[in-house]
């Protein structure tokens, strides 16, 4: 199994600067993984560091959605998310999106820089892994209401 991880960039504008401290401060550690971002964190996290970066749309712009298609897809093992918990967003339903399919695909989510930092400590980070799928065949089995006649 390969260990190289792929792994989504989103940050909100108050948050940005926090992401590429925390990008730079582990580029090393980056530099050897496949790295996705929405718009303007992916040009900023490339540009400052000069790793390169899988760039999406803007994520008001649908770059949130591309993201999650990633995830849907099964193409990123990880999202490292800093949002803005104080700030209003007028795509708040990309972003919760976002967060769902990272727990119904069950991949790594960071959501602050406390936990990407435990994140990319843990010996997992590096190491092969393979989570184990959660088995949705009940789930997609389900009998639909009928419909009235």
């Amino acid at each position: 199994m390969d260990r190289r991880k792929r792994i989504g960039l989103v940050a909100h504008d108050a948050k940005k600067a926090d992401l590429l401290d925390w990008v730079t401060a582990n580029r090393d550690r980056l530099a050897v993984h496949d790295l996705w971002a929405t718009g303007t964190t992916g040009a900023v996290i490339a540009e400052r560091t000069g790793l390169p970066v899988h760039r999406l749309k803007s994520g008001p712009l649908g770059g949130d959605q591309q993201m999650g298609a990633l995830i849907a897809d099964g193409a990123l093992d990880a999202l490292v998310f800093f949002s803005d918990p104080m700030s209003a967003m007028p795509h708040d339903v990309d972003v919760k999106a976002l967060v769902r399919l990272s727990t119904v695909y069950n991949i790594v989510l960071a959501c602050n820089r406390t936990t990407a930092d435990f994140v990319i400590a843990s010996p997992l980070f590096d190491a092969a892994y393979a989570p184990v799928e959660t088995d949705y065949t009940g789930y997609l089995g389900r009998a639909l209401p009928s419909r009235p006649e």
